[in-house]
């Protein structure tokens, strides 16, 4: 019996921390772009990046600012762990010009990830 409660509390950790880990990379106070078309994403369980990026235009992964070789070397990684069907979802400040999220994506591209997705707010229509 004292084996399966250590690997209970073992399990119950390990999902402490992997979930705080998770909400870590979306935690940033970020004011994201709206947008009036687009698809709700479905909830999948393939493995997900979160990129984040700052309104000072500084990449955010994991918690940590990297360049964009990091990034791309961190993705590169990621794939050789995860495999090819790996998503990466880019969250950035809505004033960001798309000159800044350009690096995420050709970084997204050199290693061969092509579900990217971008975080955004629901525009809501008003009285007309």
């Amino acid at each position: 019996m004292t084996p399966m409660i250590d690997v209970v509390f073992l399990l119950i950790i390990f999902f402490l921390v992997s979930s705080h880990l998770a909400r870590q990379e979306t935690q940033l106070e970020l004011d994201l772009p709206e947008a009036s078309s687009g698809e709700q994403v479905e909830v999948t369980t393939a493995p997900r990046v979160v990129i984040n990026v700052t309104e000072f235009g500084e990449f955010m992964l994991a918690g940590r600012q990297v360049t964009a070789e990091q990034l791309q070397q961190q993705l590169r990684n990621r794939i050789r762990k995860e495999g090819r069907e790996l998503e990466v979802r880019i969250r950035s400040d809505r004033n960001i010009a798309f000159v800044k999220i350009r690096p995420i994506m050709l970084a997204c591209a050199k290693v061969g990830i092509w579900n990217v997705t971008f975080a955004v707010y629901q525009a809501v229509e008003g009285p007309r």
